[in-house]
C-alpha cells in the first residue's frame, strides 16, 4: 500500500484528492493536514465524509510527515511547498506539488507573476513538469512533481500537438477560456459570493494571469522557441469545469484530416484525452466529475485560421485528477487506477 499525506486537505483540490485517493485500491491516507481544522474530525468539515473518513484534521508540519508516508500531496497556496521542502524531506517521500511553486523554471519570471520569493529554487531543475501526457516518462523518475494548473492543463493539451508538428503559427497564438467558481479555491472572497456570481459573467487577470507564463513556457518547448501570447480567463457561474476555445493563424495548407491525423498521432492511445467526431464540440457537462479532457477543432478557411477547443473539470484533470495520475506514475501503478471516473450527467 502507498502510504499518502495530503497537505491542504479541506481545500476544494485537497478534498478532491481525498475522494479519489479513497478509491484507490492500493492507498491509504496517513495524514490530513489542515491548518484552518487542527483538531477537528475531517467529516464535520466535510460532511460528505460522514462515517467514511474517521480521522481528525492534522498540521501541516511536512517533515513529520515524512516520517510516516510515501507520497505528500501539497494542495496549498503559492510559496508554502517551496518554503517547507529540502533534501530530508525528499530523502524521504516524494512530493506532488499543486501550487506554482515549481512549475516555471525561471525563478525571476515565478516571483515576477506570483510576487512572492522563491524560497527553494535550488529545486527547480529537479522538478518535473507533471502533464502526464506530455512527460509521462520523466514523472516516472521524479521526486518532485509540479502538478500542471487547471487553465494550462486544458490549454496546453488542446493546443500541443498543432504547436509542436508546426500546423499553426504560435506567435498567433491566442487563448480564451472560462472556468467554474471552484477553481477559485475554498476561501471567503466577495468576488465569489453567490450574489456576484450568479447571473453574471466576467473577465479577470487580463493579459496578467498567473497561469500565463506556465501556458507559454510549455508550449514554448513545443514550438522549440520562446512563446508569447494572450490568455484571458473568465469565471462562469458553475461549480465546475473549464473550456478554452484557443484561436491561431495556420502556418500551413491542411484539411480536417490532416489535422484529425495528427491529435490522433498524440493522444488515440491516450485513456484521458478524447478526440471527439467532427463538428462535436467540447462542453464541462461531458467531462464532470471525470478525469477526461474533451478535444475539437475547426478550421476557418476565410481567415486561414484554427479555432481549437477543449474542456476538463478543474478539480479533476485540473488538479486533483492529474495527482493521482501523478502518483500512479511514481509508484509504477496502473495510471487509471483511482480514475476510472465516468462523468456526471446532469
Amino acid at each position: 500500500m502507498i502510504k499518502a499525506g495530503i497537505i491542504g486537505a479541506t481545500g476544494y483540490a485537497g478534498g478532491e484528492l481525498v475522494r479519489l485517493l479513497l478509491g484507490h485500491k492500493n492507498v491509504e491516507i496517513k495524514w490530513y493536514g489542515s491548518r484552518s481544522y487542527i483538531d477537528k474530525k475531517y467529516a464535520d468539515v466535510y460532511q460528505n465524509m460522514f462515517q467514511i473518513v474517521e480521522d481528525t484534521c492534522l498540521d501541516d508540519n511536512m517533515e513529520a510527515l515524512a516520517d510516516q508516508v510515501d507520497v505528500i500531496f501539497t494542495a496549498t497556496p503559492q510559496g508554502f511547498c517551496a518554503s517547507m521542502v529540502n533534501e530530508e524531506i525528499l530523502s524521504k517521500a516524494k512530493i506532488i506539488d499543486l501550487s506554482a511553486d515549481f512549475r516555471i523554471k525561471d525563478v525571476k519570471t515565478y516571483e515576477k507573476w506570483y510576487k512572492i520569493q522563491h524560497k527553494s529554487p535550488q529545486f527547480l531543475g529537479e522538478a518535473v513538469y507533471g502533464l502526464c501526457e506530455i512527460n509521462r516518462e520523466q514523472v516516472k523518475k521524479a521526486r518532485l512533481v509540479a502538478n500542471p494548473g487547471c487553465y494550462t492543463t486544458c490549454s496546453i493539451l488542446t493546443c500541443y500537438p498543432l504547436v509542436k508538428e508546426g500546423i499553426i503559427d504560435p506567435d498567433t497564438l491566442i487563448i480564451d477560456a472560462k472556468s467554474g467558481t471552484s477553481g477559485a479555491g475554498r476561501g471567503a472572497k466577495i468576488d465569489n459570493l453567490f450574489c456576484e456570481v450568479n447571473e453574471n459573467m466576467k473577465a479577470y487577470g487580463v493579459a496578467s494571469h498567473r497561469h500565463t507564463p506556465e501556458i507559454e513556457e510549455q508550449l514554448g518547448y513545443a514550438a522549440g522557441k520562446e512563446l508569447v501570447l494572450n490568455f484571458t480567463p473568465h469565471l462562469v457561474p458553475m461549480n465546475r469545469g473549464i473550456l478554452a476555445t484557443a484561436y491561431a493563424s495556420l502556418a500551413k495548407d491542411v484539411d480536417y484530416d490532416t489535422v484529425k491525423a495528427v491529435y490522433d498521432k498524440y493522444y488515440e492511445k491516450e485513456k484521458f484525452v478524447r478526440v471527439l467526431e467532427k463538428d462535436q464540440y467540447p462542453q464541462t457537462k461531458w467531462v464532470e466529475g471525470s478525469n477526461y479532457v474533451d478535444i475539437n477543432f475547426k478550421i476557418d478557411p476565410r481567415t486561414k485560421r484554427i479555432i481549437m477547443m477543449g474542456a476538463i473539470d478543474n478539480l479533476v484533470k485540473g488538479a486533483a485528477g492529474q495527482a493521482v495520475q501523478n502518483m500512479n506514475l511514481m509508484f509504477g501503478e496502473e495510471e487509471t487506477e483511482g480514475l476510472n471516473l465516468v462523468p456526471m450527467f446532469p
